[in-house]
């Protein structure tokens, strides 16, 4: 493969920095993976610049710029999502006494006997506190579906469950 003049000196200047490139990188953001991806980056980024470039006096200065501009958005997005990630699980859990679980399992089995549109009518609307509005949009029915659904799925489990257990399985939720 024959390469023009500009391929050629590309070519050149790549083989050269790429590795000092790839050392910058990883001395600013302390990852060896992140090291080459952003040496990579920025040699794709001097690429598409280097008609411009190689006629200017020092393309390395300029590359070693772009790797740290590079690493410094890597290292801000890190911090960013890690600020995410802490505010995420730093939030105090609700304070919930173990489940009875031969209550779950007794709604569970009750549940499972619904059909599908009845229990996800009652799972959305119950278990989800999602509006009517909301439950109908996820499963593409009417508000009118929603409501005569879950009112007839709530029936079925109350004559399952017994009044007051279906009583504290809809209010529960939404009483905390």
């Amino acid at each position: 493969m024959l390469l023009d003049d500009a391929s050629a000196e590309f070519h050149e200047f790549f083989e050269r920095h790429y590795a000092e490139l790839a050392r910058l990188a990883h001395l600013l953001t302390g990852e060896t993976d992140a090291a080459d991806d952003l040496a990579a980056d920025a040699l794709i980024a001097l690429w598409q610049r280097w008609d411009r470039l190689r006629a200017a006096d020092h393309p390395l200065a300029y590359a070693r710029g772009v790797v740290a501009n590079m690493a410094r958005a890597r290292i801000r997005s890190a911090v960013r999502e890690r600020r995410r990630v802490l505010l995420f699980w730093s939030r105090v859990p609700e304070r919930t006494d173990g489940p009875d679980t031969a209550a779950v399992l007794d709604v569970r089995t009750a549940l499972a006997r619904l059909p599908f549109r009845k229990r996800a009518c009652v799972v959305l609307r119950h278990a989800f506190d999602l509006s009517e509005k909301d439950t109908a949009a996820a499963l593409g029915v009417s508000v009118g579906t929603v409501k005569s659904q879950t009112s007839k799925g709530m029936a079925e489990l109350e004559r399952a469950l017994g009044a007051r257990a279906v009583g504290e399985l809809a209010t529960g939720r939404r009483n905390r």
